[in-house]
């Protein structure tokens, strides 16, 4: 799994498989994209207008947890 922010694009991207094609993409929110493989299994998100959706003045600092 990545996580990979773009600042020039105002973006954030988290790619779930490695190994993955991404065959596929559909936007289903405004700026918020999934990317799909083959089999039809979400292997990427996309976040756009990252700057815009988190708070003015807020924490700019990203914390991950994780059990995988």
């Amino acid at each position: 799994m990545k996580l990979l922010v773009d600042h020039e694009a105002d973006a954030l991207y988290l790619k779930l498989n490695d190994d993955a094609t991404v065959v596929e993409s559909e936007e289903v929110q405004p700026g918020i994209v999934l990317d799909f493989d083959a089999d039809e299994k979400v292997v990427g998100l996309e976040i756009l207008g990252l700057s815009s959706r988190v708070p003015a003045g807020g924490d700019r600092t990203l914390s991950v947890e994780t059990t995988i």
